[in-house]
């Protein structure tokens, strides 16, 4: 099995000049999803981006399992989606899976990226997705509850939660991705990880909150 990971970088961020390599931790952004990458079990790390400071900067890493990839135009605007710099990714490039990483999630480390990907290849679910575990009770803008009955409002320890989406990776085939045109395929599996890597950077303020982060056990 070849076994790659796929990290879309723009160029261009409106809520933060210049964000994936804005210092963090006293490393640019980027750096601590790619390094990641590097040093897990992946055989191939493909960094894709429309912007030469982002190659220039990815490359002055010394990474020896990345390579900086050109994006198409079309999957750089600010209408487009990063499903479709996936979906041509997938299209040029010949692999069995992927592991799809954001760079905007700087707290993913190499155990969640392996741990991951050996549940994913033992697995008979079709996508990963790497999720937190919470134990809110959610309620519609309609006022009616989304996920449990006020009249028998479960105790936590007899209640089994439910995910959420963090956003730091998902792990699909190339084979389901171009069959569906999307990162996740029914039926999925998940994987767990620390409540704080909720957290990403979209606003100037998420920068200060990780960078604390880190240095929490």
């Amino acid at each position: 099995m070849y076994n790659v990971a796929f990290i879309p970088v723009r160029q261009g961020s409106k809520s933060i000049i210049n964000k994936n390599i804005r210092d963090l931790n006293s490393k640019p952004l980027i750096y601590w999803t790619v390094m990641a990458a590097q040093v897990s079990n992946l055989d191939k790390v493909f960094v894709s981006t429309d912007g030469e400071t982002i190659k220039n900067t990815v490359e002055q890493f010394g990474f020896s399992k990345v390579e900086v990839i050109k994006r198409s135009p079309e999957t750089v605007t600010d209408t487009a989606t990063s499903e479709s710099a996936l979906l041509e990714f997938c299209r040029n490039y010949e692999f069995d899976n992927v592991v799809f990483l954001q760079a905007t999630s700087p707290l993913t480390t190499t155990i969640d990226i392996n741990g991951a990907l050996d549940k994913f290849l033992h697995s008979d679910k079709k996508s990963l997705i790497s999720a937190v575990k919470r134990f809110q009770f959610i309620w519609g803008t309609n006022g009616n509850p989304l996920n449990y009955n006020p009249q028998t409002r479960p105790r936590r320890q007899d209640w089994n939660g439910y995910y959420i989406e963090n956003g730091a990776f998902y792990i699909s085939s190339r084979e389901e991705i171009l069959k569906s045109n999307c990162r996740i395929t029914p039926p999925v599996d998940f994987w767990e990880m620390p409540e704080k890597t909720l957290f990403e950077v979209d606003e100037p303020e998420d920068i200060a909150i990780i960078e604390n982060l880190f240095h929490l056990d």
